[in-house]
């Protein structure tokens, strides 16, 4: 199974991202093979920026992509995550973070604590509080071919 982070998902609908192919690519291998899925913070983040919330979870399954639910030994992982992160921003750039963990640590403390990749192109985030989880990233625009 891999998780995939919302912006995956907002990639393989507009066809002119950049990584639309890469995202759309993702998607059906992982649903051919070992399964590709979302959970609660994927649907809230594309909920709050869709017309018609209410077809989400119908249109995700279309895909092939499994519904999750977050495993409740997410929530220290996350919290202890997060706790970190906004730790680190105060004292990098002296600004506060949001109390609330952002959706990305309820992704990444699902992905750490299920030993589950997760698939996105927010790899900073994910590298720094979530070391431990393997990222499926689209390429680098930088990479040579």
């Amino acid at each position: 199974m891999v998780l995939l982070d919302t912006n995956v998902l907002i990639y393989a609908s507009e066809p002119a991202s950049p990584f639309c192919s890469w995202a759309r690519k993702v998607i059906a291998d992982e649903v051919s093979s070992g399964g590709a899925g979302v959970n609660a913070a994927v649907l809230a983040e594309l909920a709050a920026g869709d017309a018609a919330p209410e077809t989400i979870v119908d249109r995700i399954r279309g895909w092939g992509v499994s519904v999750l639910d977050v495993p409740a030994a997410a929530g220290p992982v996350c919290g202890k995550a997060y706790a970190e992160y906004r730790r680190r921003r105060k004292a990098e750039s002296g600004l506060d973070a949001p109390r609330m963990p952002l959706p990305d640590f309820f992704i990444g403390a699902h992905a750490e604590i299920m030993r589950w990749p997760v698939a996105t192109a927010d790899v900073a985030r994910f590298q720094t509080c979530f070391p431990s989880v393997r990222l499926i990233v689209p390429p680098s625009p930088f990479a040579s071919t």
